[in-house]
């Protein structure tokens, strides 16, 4: 058994020394500079390669057009009517007069607004009529306002800006007073249209703080005041401030007028204008008006207004005139 196992250890021995002496190490040095210099490369293609430029040009797409407009206007229009009336029988014995009174409001508002111009018309139109049964109808408010606004922007809330106004009213304008003999509710004409009417024209400057408040101030602003009636003279002190006899009058004078529109609450709209008008001939006469509306919906058409004017002119009155209206009725607005 150790014999044959010697003799397959003494093989293994002679074949692994057999195989270290068949190895050599390869003492041949070959230069790869010579390997490059013979290298053989492929043929190139030998078939001519045309280049063309690459050219870019225009082709026009068909495109269907949408339709859609740019507007440069912005457009607001407001109507109100107001019913008011009360019945009573002739035995009522409580006591009463059966009434009707009827008003009526509509505001047309627009603006073109593409920068820097801004062009701004508005006209309000106003007239209320009552009638008390026995007597005759009488007027309860009467307006004719047309406003003309042309703006350019100088900043980013500064204006130039000229505008030119009138005022009127429809119909004619009684006073009821006692007669020398203590009648009582004589009427008296002391107004109509026309009589007076006033013209505006105004440049200056104007400032925008915010959408809703606008301020101008008119350094240059000329009115002309019109009584084509010369026969209520005697019946208005001061004669709207033209010298009787004649129709006509023109004030040079500084004129600034404030103006707010905004809503203050939910279903709640304000909108109010404040004019100051100042005679450079007359610094210490000064003319305020201030004219005040607000609106409470109660609904998409329903409405409840108040409306207020305080006035003080010298050539109309001496002290400061006041006129108030409360009413519920229908209103429209669009948009």
């Amino acid at each position: 058994m150790h014999k044959y196992c010697l003799c397959i250890l003494t093989t293994a021995l002679l074949l692994v020394f057999k195989a270290g002496h068949a190895q050599k190490t390869d003492s041949l040095k070959i230069d790869t500079n010579l390997l490059n210099r013979y290298r053989i490369d492929p043929p190139k293609d030998i078939l001519p390669v045309q280049k063309r430029p690459v050219v870019l040009r225009r082709e026009p797409i068909p495109v269907t057009p949408l339709g859609y407009e740019v507007s440069y206007w912005r457009k607001f229009f407001t109507i109100g009517l107001n019913l008011n009336q009360s019945a009573f029988s002739d035995n009522w014995s409580g006591g009463g007069v059966s009434s009707i009174a009827v008003g009526n409001n509509v505001d047309l508002k627009a603006e073109y607004n593409k920068q820097p111009l801004d062009f701004t018309p508005e006209l309000v139109l106003i007239y209320g009529i009552s009638k008390n049964k026995g007597q005759l109808a009488r007027k309860t408010n009467d307006r004719i306002f047309f406003d003309n606004k042309l703006a350019t922007q100088l900043s980013k809330h500064w204006y130039f800006f000229g505008a030119v106004s009138f005022e009127s009213q429809f119909s004619q304008g009684f006073q009821y007073n006692n007669d020398a003999l203590g009648n009582p509710n004589i009427p008296v004409l002391i107004s109509k249209f026309m009589a007076p009417g006033y013209v505006t024209e105004s440049v200056g400057i104007e400032y925008k703080p915010v959408k809703y408040l606008d301020i101008r101030l008119g350094t240059g602003t000329a009115r002309q005041t019109f009584v084509l009636d010369t026969t209520i003279y005697h019946n208005i002190p001061g004669n709207y401030g033209v010298v009787p006899g004649n129709t006509f009058r023109n004030e040079i004078a500084f004129q600034g007028v404030a103006t707010i529109d905004k809503d203050i609450a939910t279903n709640m709209h304000l909108e109010a204008r404040y004019a100051l008008f100042i005679p450079y001939n007359n610094l210490k006469r000064i003319d305020d008006r201030l004219d005040a509306k607000l609106t409470a919906r109660v609904n998409r058409l329903i409405a409840v207004t108040i409306s207020g004017t305080l006035l003080y002119d010298i050539t109309t009155s001496t002290s400061v005139q006041a006129s108030q209206a409360l009413a519920l009725g229908v209103i429209y607005k669009f948009p």
